[in-house]
């Protein structure tokens, strides 16, 4: 018997980065967004205007693109933070009034279609994508952490809910006097990122035989990022390991970080910024995954490089924490302990059988952690705020989609 499918709504997004930026942010919206479009709703996506662009509307027949005026942010200049727009907001959703609102990013943007939502009663929802209130002391302005906190926890008590990534950031943020969560999750796409994609060719670019061992990063290079410790690991690792010549470290991305990080790693290959098959083969032609940072929201690389069959090395936090077992499907170390962090490296390099099954316990993982029920939750959520319902959402929580195998 078929089942009638739920009513078409029109939902807005706002958010300060979308494709083809080159984030975790900006990928997570981006099935978001695809998914609600496949699922029949209309959906209004307001970003600011990136370098080259120029603000205004793009009308599809089901996605209409409101681009607004932005400017860059410090330190970050291939982000625009999107200026405050109440006129042309409250225009928009006159015209068109959405059923329920999606502000993934707390910037200016964001604080003004707050208020143009809350004066108009239109329901709004809104996620916790990027920790910056922990970015301050990376960047000099430590006293800034409280303040900072202080504004995201004002912004996201006024929506009606907010959604996180996994179930430590949710217990975080529920400590830090965030009252209002439920865990949305993510997910990672096995076909796109999978073993097949491996390169000989690339590998042979990188200067690395099929009995090499080549160590990857990805990600923005950034203080933020803990890259101090990956500049260490490496060069422990080659100290140590009984066949030095046989390693070799390959990073992807690009940021402030670049340079200092190509003096002190003259060895490794940076590639720069990469997406599409062109990530996607960089994942499965490397072996080791090693991500050093401790201050996702969740991290979606580490499921990508799962995906793509990498045997992963990471602190026990956010996406590692919720997916990975200890010396079966990758390696955890204690938050900070780096010690324990290059230590698990060491095994990685040296246990061949271990690292092959690590391998293919951290791609059996992946294929569990498909978009699809991630996108059910999120349409859930909307139409549950749109109608009305959203306490009771609140109530009644999803249940965990991360849970470890065995436990």
């Amino acid at each position: 018997m078929k089942t009638n499918p739920a009513p078409r709504k029109c939902f807005a997004l706002v958010t300060e980065t979308y494709a083809p930026q080159v984030n975790g942010v900006a990928n997570t919206l981006g099935y978001l967004c695809r998914g609600l479009l496949q699922r029949g709703h209309q959906i209004q996506l307001i970003r600011p205007a990136q370098p080259g662009e120029r603000p205004g509307i793009s009308n599809g027949p089901e996605l209409l693109e409101r681009r607004v005026n932005g400017m860059a942010i410090p330190r970050y200049p291939e982000l625009q933070l999107g200026l405050p727009a109440s006129n042309r907001l409250r225009a928009m959703w006159k015209l068109q009034r959405p059923d329920a609102i999606y502000l993934a990013t707390e910037g200016p943007l964001g604080w003004s279609a707050l208020r143009v939502a809350r004066k108009m009663g239109i329901p709004v929802i809104s996620g916790f994508h990027t920790h910056f209130q922990q970015y301050a002391d990376h960047y000099g302005v430590g006293l800034l952490q409280q303040p900072v906190m202080s504004y995201l926890r004002w912004f996201h008590n006024r929506t009606q809910l907010t959604l996180t990534a996994c179930p430590t950031q949710q217990k975080e943020l529920m400590r830090a006097g965030l009252d209002n969560l439920v865990l949305l999750g993510r997910g990672v796409d096995c076909e796109r990122f999978h073993p097949s994609h491996r390169s000989a060719e690339l590998r042979q670019q990188w200067r690395a035989q099929e009995s090499d061992i080549v160590l990857l990063h990805v990600g923005r290079l950034a203080p933020e990022k803990n890259l101090l410790l990956l500049v260490q690991s490496w060069k422990e690792a080659l100290h140590t390991a009984q066949h030095p010549e046989r390693l070799r470290l390959v990073i992807v991305g690009d940021g402030p970080m670049r340079a200092d990080l190509q003096q002190q790693l003259p060895d490794a290959l940076f590639t720069g910024w990469l997406n599409g098959a062109g990530l996607a083969k960089a994942y499965a032609s490397a072996d080791i995954f090693v991500f050093p940072s401790v201050i996702e929201t969740f991290g979606n690389v580490v499921t990508e490089a799962m995906a793509s069959g990498l045997a992963i090395n990471a602190f026990d936090s956010a996406a590692a924490h919720q997916h990975i077992r200890d010396r079966f499907s990758g390696c955890l170390a204690p938050i900070g302990d780096a010690e324990e962090f290059a230590s698990n490296l060491a095994w990685l390099i040296e246990d061949a059988e271990g690292r092959r099954s690590v391998r293919i316990h951290a791609r059996h993982r992946a294929c569990q952690l498909g978009w699809g029920p991630v996108v059910d939750r999120f349409e859930g959520y909307l139409s549950r705020a749109a109608s009305g319902q959203a306490k009771a959402a609140r109530a009644a929580p999803a249940r965990d989609p991360g849970l470890k195998p065995g436990s």
